[in-house]
């Protein structure tokens, strides 16, 4: 494998996985040159009640079969294999261990998720693993955006870059909403992804 590999990472619940995270995702491997970018479906969030996400193996399916025809674009199934919570600190350490010394990670998140950063366990070796990719709506500036980065790089020496993309109106709450009301969810997720819901009677 090559070495200074530059790697992009998406986390996520991806209850279900949208064309909405596809584009994002592909938007910043171009903007920033990555070699590949990894889909990591959430195992057990800490923030979240685990009897209200969908069961992970569907989840890690939905995305397969969403990334499917993209060379670029990887699953990854670390985080539901692991037992109790899973917390970005630990996966950016397997991440670490798996590709060769040199790599380079950029986690994707949107701007707004920027003003949470410190509320990750252990921020601050979150910093020294990885640099972030804060995707925000094309030629939008917010002050308190650029506040924080300021502050976290202060702090923590922290690396947050800002990659423009089209604001896409997509989440995976409208979609099991959706569903569940025998709705179309076409040109919402990929086709494979649609067949794959109903195939298995999710979000009904």
């Amino acid at each position: 494998m090559d070495k200074n590999l530059k790697i992009g990472i998406c986390g996520g619940t991806f209850d279900p996985i949208h064309l909405g995270h596809l584009a994002i995702a592909e938007m910043v491997r171009c903007q920033l040159n990555l070699d590949k970018v990894l889909f990591i479906p959430t195992g057990r969030p800490p923030h979240k009640d685990i009897n209200a996400v969908t069961d992970p193996i569907h989840r890690l399916n939905m995305v397969k079969c969403a990334i499917e025809g993209n060379e670029y674009f990887e699953a990854v199934d670390i985080e539901i294999k692991r037992d109790g919570y899973t917390y970005t600190v630990d996966t950016l350490k397997e991440l670490h261990q798996i590709y060769p010394k040199g790599t380079t990670f950029y986690y994707i998140i949107g701007a707004d998720v920027v003003k949470d950063l410190l509320t990750w366990k252990s921020p601050e070796e979150v910093f020294t693993l990885t640099k972030f990719a804060a995707v925000m709506r094309a030629g939008y500036l917010d002050n308190d955006f650029l506040d924080r980065i300021e502050l976290m790089r202060n702090r923590f020496d922290a690396d947050i870059l800002s990659v423009e993309a089209p604001l896409i109106e997509i989440s995976s709450t409208l979609i099991r909403e959706r569903v569940n009301k025998n709705q179309s969810v076409k040109y919402l997720v990929n086709d494979c992804v649609d067949a794959y819901i109903k195939e298995n009677n999710l979000y009904r």
